[in-house]
């Protein structure tokens, strides 16, 4: 039988005088110094591996809570709500994740209810799919006026602002989009079928957008940031 014997030294002071004072919250050892009066961890972690931060952001983007994920993977939530603000952070331009645009594009223009903090609260998803690649041209959160609209045109890329585009009957889509150029139509005629389809995907993958959930957002900050991951990861998928 082989057996090996570790010696700990404080990290201030390098005395071997230690003591046992518990554990912390990963169950790692903690220690006092007897010599200078330290409280440390023994083996402290300094980080998490990349491979378990591709994981939880997979769980993300796959319908799990932020509790739900501090159950399964053992972090802090608040920990991976900062990894959120990051994530999104790092993202590259929306525009980077679309395929050319081709002559005679159409968009399908639609918006989508959510809320912050309590239902009273809302918060609109406002979109632009293109027909042909089922990709997200542009997005914006806001509430549900005219304005938002202004906000999504100017959001459009070069190649797509100036394309055929549909919508239902609200006002707000006359005002803002050009009247050669746009229509508007009942949803009967299924020329709004797609992007309404990508809004039942998008309920279906994260849970803060289901509409009866415990899952809601608490922060606009938060729901914008994993709509931007999603938004980035599903235009990815559509052309791989």
């Amino acid at each position: 039988m082989i057996q090996e014997s570790i010696t700990h030294h404080c990290a201030r002071c390098g005395s071997e005088d230690l003591v046992r004072n518990g554990h912390d919250y990963k169950a790692a050892q903690k220690y006092h110094c007897k010599a200078c009066g330290r409280y440390g961890t023994l083996k402290a972690q300094t980080g998490y591996p990349i491979s378990l931060q591709q994981q939880v952001q997979r769980a993300v983007l796959e319908r799990m809570s932020l509790r739900g994920i501090e159950r399964v993977f053992g972090l802090s939530r608040r920990t991976v709500a900062r990894w959120i603000v990051r994530w999104g952070q790092a993202l590259a331009p929306l525009a980077t994740t679309l395929v050319p645009a081709q002559s005679a594009e159409v968009l399908e223009l639609d918006e989508v209810w959510s809320f912050v903090g309590k239902k009273d609260e809302d918060w609109w998803l406002w979109v632009a799919l293109c027909r042909r690649t089922r990709q997200i041209v542009a997005y914006y959160w806001g509430k549900r006026t005219w304005a938002s609209w202004v906000h999504l045109w100017q959001r459009l890329p070069t190649d797509y602002a100036w394309q055929a585009s549909v919508s239902d009957f609200w006002d707000a889509y006359a005002l803002v989009f050009d009247a050669q150029r746009h229509r508007c139509v009942g949803k009967a005629t299924g020329e709004t079928a797609h992007v309404e389809r990508w809004f039942n995907t998008l309920r279906q993958r994260l849970s803060r957008l289901t509409r009866k959930t415990l899952a809601f957002s608490k922060s606009k900050t938060y729901l914008e940031w994993v709509t931007a991951l999603f938004i980035h990861d599903y235009n990815r998928t559509c052309i791989s």
